[in-house]
This record gives structure tokens, C-alpha cells and sequence, in this order.
């Protein structure tokens, strides 16, 4: 409803510029297709009118946590390629190698799910905080999609699977990468 552009071009328009900027629409629709399209069009977040002002703070104080950890995701110094156990890793054209030299293909969410632990290395990330720094979007109660994005992973990076020594679980915590992380 603003004069000229409407809030979802503009959101549009906005994430294709930068992914490092957070968008909250605050709007008077606030049907289930108004709030799917927004959030399809780039918003972080939709808030349809009337909201309370501590609920606006908390979504703003969410968003803001999400863009931050968006600009962390980013591999030291610029650098864009990574080794580990052997494997070798090039974040900027998503390629991994095995110890022996293979390429091996990867899905974009094993891609995404293999950045947040290099640049995360040696510390427990909760199943939330790895789908906020994969997928950029909060977990459900019952998602289980980082336990699955992880097995696929462990098949390809793991010489045993089912005894795995990279990608490690950590009981009522979450997962922690436990090799040396090198980035060139």
C-alpha cells in the first residue's frame, strides 16, 4: 500500500542487492497467501497489523541476530578455500575434493551445511543454529532436516559412517566439526 512500488517489489528489489540486509514487512494483510508471498519475495520476517510493539522489538532483535550471523558466515579474510582431514573445499565454487582427488558432488543444503562448519569449526552448533546459518530460517519443533542434511554429509565425508570422526553428535546439544580447518 506505499505510493508507487509496492512493499514486495521493494523487498524484492532489496534482496537481490544484498542478502546482508534484514527486511521485516509490517503490513495491514495479513492472510496466510500475503505472508507466504512476502516471505517467498525476500522478507525475513511479515508482521501483519495490529502487532504489539515488544512482539516488533523481539522480530527486530530476531532479524537483526540472522543478519549478523549472515555476515559471519563469510570465510576469514576473504579467503575461499578451505582444507580439512585431507578434503579440500573451495566455497567459492562450491567443489569438494576427496583426500585422493576426486570431486565429490554435493547438494546445495550439503554445501550450505558443510560452509557453517568449517566456518564454525570446533564448536557445538545447536540443530538450530545450523539451520539458521545454512538455510537462514528458524527450526520447527519437530524438523529434522539438519539430522538428515548430516547423515547424507557423514556418507560422503566419513570413511564409517556410523562411527563418524568429522562430523561428531554431541548428546542434547547438536553436532560439532572436529578437524583442523585450514583456509588459503
Amino acid at each position: 500500500m506505499l505510493p508507487g512500488e509496492d512493499g514486495l517489489t521493494l523487498a524484492r528489489s532489496l534482496r537481490s542487492d544484498s542478502s546482508s540486509i534484514g527486511i521485516i514487512i509490517l503490513t495491514g494483510r495479513g492472510e496466510t497467501v500475503d505472508r507466504i508471498i512476502g516471505l517467498e519475495m525476500g522478507a525475513d520476517d511479515y508482521l501483519p497489523k495490529p502487532f504489539h510493539l515488544r512482539e516488533l522489538l523481539a522480530r527486530v532483535k530476531s532479524v537483526l541476530r540472522r543478519v549478523q550471523s549472515r555476515s559471519g558466515e563469510a570465510s576469514p579474510a576473504g579467503r575461499s578455500r578451505v582444507r580439512f582431514a585431507g578434503w579440500n573445499l573451495d566455497l567459492s565454487s562450491r567443489e569438494l575434493m576427496s583426500p585422493s582427488g576426486e570431486e565429490v558432488r554435493l547438494t546445495t543444503g550439503e554445501f550450505d551445511l558443510l560452509a557453517a562448519f568449517v566456518n564454525n569449526a570446533n564448536q557445538v552448533l545447536t540443530r538450530d543454529r545450523l539451520l539458521d546459518l545454512a538455510r537462514n530460517r528458524e527450526a520447527g519443533p519437530f524438523d529434522r532436516t539438519i539430522d538428515v542434511q548430516v547423515g547424507r554429509l557423514r556418507r560422503k565425508l566419513e570413511d564409517d559412517p556410523q562411527n563418524p570422526s568429522l562430523i561428531k553428535t554431541v548428546r542434547g546439544s547438536g553436532y560439532i566439526f572436529t578437524p583442523a580447518v585450514e583456509f588459503s
